[in-house]
Parts: structure tokens; C-alpha cells; sequence
């Protein structure tokens, strides 16, 4: 990639960084993202989104696609930038700036070689990342219809830059949460046995909840609970009627995934009868576990070898991805990709280096054609 446009990217990703929106609220970013694209000619998707864009380059078949997240965090930034975010409270603190102006570049690249592409190739400049809504979006909005392979990346900042890993099967877990509403009865602190105290019970069920990752399910499997909230009471001397509790649930296995609701509501239920009160579970899935195409993860660690990479076959983490439902209609890989920061994803000093923009435009650019062909010559890659 020359050194201009790799450039022009940098500018392009800090006027993102700049201006930064929350899910489903990226207006002025989708604005941006069409200008762009529409200067070089490339055709977008009337796919009547509110917010994102889908180009698409080349023609026939066969068709894959490359996705890049747009939204932003709720979080005050933190760094001494000049580019630093303008819009208070909100900050990509998580690098989906990077990944646009990557995803720009591969566009623009794509563009300039159309006519010797074996194929078509589908951008998809996504929404609402952050609060797993944006893939199926895109997806009810017919984004992935005729696609045969999708394509992704997230920086990680505990990477040195040069460094690409991913692997084959389970990469990221499902993300699903919970609230547990509990109603005892509330009394005088000095006289508890008047009443239920719900303090009490909330904080047998956190204890409870965690013999689920070892005790109902095996210890062999990749299993989180964690309660993150426990709300109650309002004074020192009163025991509150009512507790709520707030979590999350991490796994890869969708079959445990599948038990879990009903175990944790069996648990709530059980202690709370004990205690004369009553519990509600309020279950609310996200994106399930982000699981790789073995043979297409194992393309894409081929190819940034030959691309100059260092590669490293990734391990399971317990963070979550909406590129996940994607996964789930069609076959792809998604892959990390150093970015060597100080401080890490959802940090307020999160600053991605820049210099991973230029060698991932390339690597995407080179596996778009080559995914292209690959579909078109093997099924194998899709198992």
C-alpha cells in the first residue's frame, strides 16, 4: 500500500476517532463512511439501514464479505491527543475507528482492481457492535444474502503489532445476561426476624451461583457466572424489601448454554422458598459463541504468513463479538490483530497504534481474491 494512502486512512480513521457515536446513533459516521466510499465510485446497498453502509465490489460470482464494526463507547476519554474525541462522554475505546479505516482502504483497493476480481466482494460498515444488535440488522436487512464466506478483525491490544492469531472451533464466547428481581419483606434492622431479608438471601444465591462452573457443569468446560450488580436498601437501619441482582453468563459450549437459564432459575427458586420470598429471572441472550470455520481460520493464517505476519494459533476467551451471528448462517473466520497498546479495550487511555492500518489493508486486500477463488474450487474450506 503506498505510503499516501495509508496516510489519507490515518487521517480518515482520526476524524472518526474525532467524532465519535454510540450504537445505533453512528449518523454523521455513516455520512462519512459514503462520502468516502462514493469518491472512488464504489457502489453501496439500498438496504434502507439507518445507520451503517454496505459496499459492494466487483460482479457474478461467487460473493464473500468483509465486515467492519463503526459504533463508539459511553466512556470520557482520556488521551493527549490532538485527534482526541470532541463529543464528551463518548470515545472509541475500542478501536472500531481502526477497523473502518482498514476496511476503507481494502474498498478503495478492491475498487482499483474490479475487473480482475473473480468474484464479488461485499463490505459490511456495521452498527451497533457494541450493544449486540448491529449483526442482526444487517442481517433482517438482507446484508448477507448470497454470501459464501465472511471475513473479520478486531485489534487486540495485547498484541505486538506484525502479530495475527485466531484459531478453528470456539473463539468467543456467548454473552448473555441476567437480572434476578428478589421480594422479601422488609423490617426493622434491629428486628429482622419481623421480616424476609432479601440482603441476606440475594447474597446465598451470588455464593450459589458459583458452583455452576464447577459443581453442575464440568470443570473441564469453559463456564463464567458473574454477578456485577447487587442493588438494595436506601438507609443504614431499615432491611430493604426488595434486592436485584445483575450478571453475566460466559460459555462456549451451546449446550450448556442452552441449561443454564433453567439451572439458575431452579437455584433462585429454591432459595428463595426456603426463605419464604419469591425471585424472577429475567434472561436476556446475546450473541452466542463466536465459533471459526476450521478450514477458512486456517486460510486466514496461511495467508498472513505468506503476508508477513507472526501468527500464533489463538486460545478461548470469555469476551463476546456479534460477528458471531454471522457465523452462524454462513462460514468465516475472524482474526486478532496487534495493536499494541498500553491500555486495553474499554480503558479511557485505550490508543490503538496506528501502524497496523497499512499491513492489515493489504491482507484483507490479498484474501478477498484468494477467498474468492478458494469457494469456487473447494467445498472443503466450508467444514
Amino acid at each position: 500500500m503506498s505510503e499516501m494512502s495509508t496516510e489519507q486512512l490515518v487521517r480518515w480513521r482520526r476524524e472518526l476517532h474525532q467524532y465519535p457515536e454510540l450504537s445505533n446513533q453512528e449518523f454523521a459516521t455513516t455520512q462519512r463512511i459514503t462520502g468516502w466510499l462514493q469518491q472512488a465510485g464504489i457502489r453501496l446497498l439500498p438496504l434502507g439501514l439507518k445507520t451503517g453502509v454496505v459496499a459492494e465490489i466487483g460482479h457474478g460470482e461467487p460473493l464473500i464479505a468483509l465486515r467492519a464494526d463503526i459504533d463508539a463507547l459511553p466512556i470520557e476519554e482520556e488521551t493527549a491527543h490532538p485527534w482526541k474525541s470532541q463529543h464528551r462522554g463518548v470515545m472509541h475505546a475500542c478501536g472500531h475507528d481502526v477497523h473502518t479505516s482498514v476496511m476503507l482502504g481494502v474498498a478503495h483497493r478492491l475498487q482499483q482492481q474490479e475487473k480482475s476480481l473473480p468474484g464479488r466482494v461485499r463490505i459490511l460498515f456495521q452498527p451497533a457492535e457494541e450493544t449486540f444488535k448491529g449483526a442482526q440488522q444487517l442481517i433482517a436487512a438482507g446484508a448477507l444474502k448470497g454470501v459464501q464466506a465472511i471475513f473479520g478483525m478486531h485489534n487486540a491490544p495485547d498484541l505486538p503489532l506484525g502479530t495475527l492469531k485466531t484459531k478453528g472451533g470456539a473463539l468467543y464466547a456467548n454473552v448473555d445476561r441476567f437480572v434476578i428481581r428478589l421480594h422479601g419483606k422488609g423490617a426493622h434492622a434491629a428486628r429482622p426476624h419481623e421480616g424476609i431479608d432479601s440482603i441476606v438471601l440475594g447474597s446465598q444465591i451470588v455464593t450459589a451461583l458459583q458452583a455452576l462452573p464447577s459443581r453442575v457443569f464440568s470443570s473441564l468446560e469453559s463456564v463464567v457466572v458473574s454477578v456485577t450488580r447487587f442493588t438494595a436498601g436506601n438507609t443504614w437501619n431499615v432491611l430493604p424489601q426488595t434486592v436485584e441482582l445483575e450478571g453475566t453468563v460466559r460459555t462456549h459450549n451451546n449446550a450448556i448454554r442452552e441449561q443454564i437459564p433453567q439451572r439458575i432459575d431452579a437455584i433462585i427458586q429454591g432459595i428463595a422458598a426456603g426463605f419464604g420470598a419469591q425471585a424472577q429471572l429475567d434472561w436476556q441472550p446475546g450473541p452466542p459463541a463466536l465459533v471459526n470455520t476450521p478450514g477458512w481460520a486456517d486460510f486466514a493464517l496461511q495467508l498472513a504468513q505468506e503476508s508477513g505476519y507472526r501468527t500464533e494459533v489463538a486460545t478461548p476467551q470469555m469476551g463476546g463479538e456479534d460477528f458471531a451471528f454471522y457465523l452462524h448462517h454462513v462460514p468465516g473466520a475472524f482474526v486478532s490483530i496487534g495493536s499494541a497498546s498500553e491500555f486495553g479495550l474499554h480503558h479511557p487511555a485505550f490508543d490503538p497504534a496506528e501502524a497496523l492500518i497499512g499491513p492489515a489493508v493489504d491482507y484483507f486486500t490479498a484474501l478477498a481474491p484468494r477467498a474468492l477463488l478458494a469457494v469456487t474450487q473447494t467445498e472443503s474450506l466450508a467444514s
